[in-house]
C-alpha cells in the first residue's frame, strides 16, 4: 500500500560531513605524491607509430602506473569509464585451471581499504568529468567501501549499489541464507555524465498488456489515458475537439500534437466518445534495467566460454556496463584487468582502453585471449582440448541484436595496441614473457 511521506519544515542545518577513520590512512597529498612507474616498450601491433598507439596494457604495479598516468595529458581527465574488479579481501591464494599462480588476496581489514582508496583517489582525477566508475565487491567489504568512495566522489555522485546474482542456489542454508550475490557500486565523477538506458526484453506476462489488434496492419497494442494529474493553465490545459481534460488534469500533449496522432491513427475513441491513446508492442524496447542483475553468472557449465583465469567475470555483464556508461571512441580503464574481459569487450564495442596487471598469468592470459578467443570451460579438463584450440574463436558481440555470439577471430580487427612492462619487473619474469612472444 503506497503511503504518503509527511512534510517536515525546512530546517537550515549545516550538512555534516563523515568519513572513516583508521590507522595509516594517509593524505591525498601524499598518495600523489608517491612512486611513478617508467615503462618500456615489450611489443607493439598494429601500428608503427608509436604516438597513434591507444590501447595499451600496462605490465606492473597499478598505483605507480596510475601515477605515471597522471603525467600523460592524452589521458588524464579524459577516461569516460572505468570498471574494476579487485580481490574481494577473501585471504585466499589464486592459480589458474592450469594450476599456474594468479594472484593473492591476502590483504585483511584496513589494509584492504587503503590499498583501494589510494588508487581510487588518482582514479578520480584520470576521469572525465562525465565518467563513470564501477567497482566490483562482495560482502565483506562492500560497505566499508561506499563510505570510502563517498568520501572519494561524493555522496551526491552515488548512483547504485547493484545485486547480482553470481551463481547457482547453494546448500549452505543450514545457519543461514545461501549466498549467491555480489555487489557492484556505481558511481560518478559530476552530475552530468554518459548515460544510455539499457532495456531488458518484455516478459511474457507484460507483453499480454497488449490486448489489442488493429485490424489494418495487425499490430499489438495497449490503451492508455491521454491525461495526467494537475491542472495545466497552457496549451495543454486547453479543449481538444471541443472536450476539456477531466477535472485536476490535463492533457499528455498540446491540441495540435493530439490532431498529429489522430491523423496516424494512434488515437483510439472508444463507443461513448472517449479518446486513449495507443501504445504499441513493437515500438516498446523492453523494461528499463533495474538494479538487480540475475542474468550475468559466472561460468557455471563445462559449455560457457572461459580463459581459466580465475574469478573473470562474465562477458554479457562487462557489455551491459560499457553500452550503459560510455560511447564507441570513449576511453575505458580497467586497472585490475585480470583475464582481459573487460579490454575485449570495449574493444569490440569500438572503445579505446587502458589495461593494468601486476600478474605475469594475467598478462598471458590477456594476449592469448586477443589471439585464441576463449575455450569451453570443459576443454581445460578435456584430453582432446589441443584439437578444440586449433578451431579457437574470438569472443564477439551482435551489436545490432545486443546478444553474444562467437565468430572466426580476425587479429588484425585489434589494432594501436601495446604491451608495456614496468621497469620493476624481474629479469626472470622479462624473459619469460619474451619467451612467450616467441611463440606468440
Amino acid at each position: 500500500m503506497a503511503t504518503g511521506i509527511p512534510k517536515r519544515k525546512k530546517q537550515h542545518k549545516k550538512k555534516e560531513n563523515y568519513n572513516l577513520t583508521y590507522p595509516n590512512k594517509i593524505s591525498e597529498e601524499n598518495i600523489f605524491s608517491g612512486e611513478k612507474d617508467r615503462h618500456i616498450l615489450i611489443k607493439q601491433w598494429g601500428t608503427s607509430s608509436l604516438t597513434e598507439v591507444i590501447n595499451s596494457l600496462y605490465w606492473g604495479d597499478n598505483l605507480a602506473t596510475l601515477r605515471s598516468l597522471l603525467e600523460d595529458k592524452s589521458i588524464k581527465g579524459k577516461i569516460r569509464l572505468v570498471y574494476i574488479d579487485p580481490p574481494f579481501a577473501t585471504q585466499s591464494i589464486f592459480h589458474s585451471r592450469q594450476l599456474k599462480h594468479a594472484y593473492d588476496d591476502i590483504l585483511t581489514d584496513t589494509e584492504y581499504i587503503e590499498f583501494l582508496r589510494q588508487r581510487l583517489i588518482i582514479i578520480r582525477e584520470l576521469m572525465a568529468t562525465d565518467g563513470s566508475i564501477y567497482i566490483h565487491l562482495d560482502e565483506k567489504m562492500v560497505f566499508e567501501m561506499k563510505i570510502i568512495l563517498d568520501e572519494i566522489f561524493g555522496k551526491t555522485n552515488f548512483q547504485n549499489c547493484i545485486t547480482r546474482k553470481k551463481c547457482n542456489p547453494k546448500n549452505y542454508t543450514r545457519k543461514r541464507f545461501g549466498n549467491i550475490s555480489d555487489y557492484i557500486l556505481f558511481y560518478t565523477k559530476s552530475s552530468k555524465f554518459i548515460w544510455n538506458k539499457q532495456f531488458e526484453p518484455l516478459t511474457e506476462d507484460r507483453a499480454k498488456e497488449y490486448q489489442y489488434v488493429e485490424e489494418k496492419t495487425g499490430r499489438r497494442f495497449m490503451k492508455v489515458p491521454i491525461h495526467a494529474p494537475g491542472i495545466r493553465n497552457g496549451e495543454t490545459g486547453k479543449p481538444w475537439r471541443n472536450m476539456l481534460p477531466p477535472p485536476g488534469k490535463h492533457w499528455q500533449y498540446t491540441p495540435s500534437k493530439l490532431d498529429e496522432l489522430d491523423k496516424r491513427g494512434e488515437i483510439y475513441w472508444s463507443s461513448n466518445g472517449n479518446p486513449r491513446r495507443k501504445v504499441y508492442l513493437d515500438e516498446n524496447p523492453g523494461i528499463g534495467v533495474q538494479d538487480i542483475w540475475l542474468d550475468f553468472k559466472d561460468a557455471h557449465n563445462q559449455n560457457i566460454k572461459i580463459t581459466g583465469y580465475p574469478t573473470e567475470k562474465n562477458p554479457n555483464l562487462i557489455k551491459r556496463i560499457v553500452e550503459a556508461s560510455s560511447n564507441p571512441g570513449d576511453l575505458v580503464l580497467d586497472c585490475f584487468s585480470g583475464s582481459g574481459t573487460t579490454l575485449a569487450v570495449a574493444d569490440n564495442l569500438e572503445r579505446s582502453w587502458i589495461g593494468i596487471d601486476s600478474s605475469i598469468e594475467a598478462i598471458k592470459t590477456t594476449l592469448l585471449r586477443f589471439k585464441n578467443g576463449t575455450k569451453a570451460m570443459g576443454d581445460f579438463v578435456s584430453h582432446s582440448s589441443k584439437k578444440k584450440e586449433s578451431n579457437s574463436k574470438q569472443l564477439s558481440f551482435n551489436l545490432s541484436k545486443g546478444s553474444i555470439q562467437e565468430k572466426q577471430y580476425d587479429y588484425r580487427s585489434i589494432t594501436n595496441f601495446r604491451l608495456m612492462a614496468s621497469r620493476n619487473i624481474e629479469k626472470q619474469s622479462l624473459n619469460e614473457i619474451s619467451v612467450f612472444l616467441n611463440d606468440y
